[in-house]
């Protein structure tokens, strides 16, 4: 893998964004049987969780560029991950509550939300000591949460959606080994968490 290629799927496929995959694929993908909310309402739920998970930490962690908190938008040293981690995992878990708090919406929207907050929580607190690959993690709760997806959805219609996250978290892990962001075990123990956590959550819920 060239480094160009490394970069863009860095970006394309930053931990940011993740949150907003998922939700884009549960409005816009599972079977309308599944989700009580109404079709022409859903674009509300998606800008919501935009905002919260991806523009608002986005500003936050430039705002720490600006005030000389961290070196770059990257992140590069495990020292300065604690604070803009910590900010995110309140984003997403106050965009948890306010779904949780939102009586019309399908329990399955905070549930999603919360595993994606309880992660980043999980990400904070490993960064504390070691250099986890935080976008390892949240590839690895991507597969745990189409798993349990497809485990709700008996019909295999998220199967295809299983096999192209497994794809891309080969080759997002990939890019981060070649752009020397990590070491393999960064990066492997960050996939197997994000994706252990997911199921073993959804589990007991379940």
């Amino acid at each position: 893998m060239n480094r160009f290629l490394a970069q863009v799927l860095s970006v394309v496929f930053h931990p940011l964004l993740l949150p907003t995959y998922l939700f884009a694929f549960i409005l816009y993908y599972m079977p309308t049987a599944m989700l009580t909310l109404p079709w022409e309402n859903r674009w509300v739920i998606l800008s919501m969780v935009v905002i919260s998970t991806f523009v608002v930490p986005g500003l936050g962690a430039y705002t720490m560029v600006r005030m000389g908190q961290l070196d770059s938008l990257e992140m590069d040293k495990r020292e300065q991950r604690g604070l803009p981690l910590l900010f995110t995992g309140v984003c997403y878990a106050t965009t948890a509550y306010l779904l949780y708090k939102t009586s019309a919406l399908d329990a399955i929207f905070f549930f999603i939300m919360g595993l994606i907050a309880a992660s980043v929580f999980l990400t904070y607190i490993v960064s504390l000591f070691w250099k986890v690959s935080a976008h390892a993690v949240g590839m690895g709760g991507a597969l745990g949460l189409l798993l349990v997806l497809n485990r709700l959805m008996p019909d295999g219609s998220v199967t295809m959606a299983i096999i192209a996250v497994v794809v891309l978290s080969g080759a997002v892990l990939s890019a981060r080994l070649r752009l020397n962001a990590h070491t393999p075990a960064q990066v492997y123990v960050g996939y197997g968490a994000g994706l252990l956590l997911t199921i073993v959550i959804a589990y007991i819920a379940y």
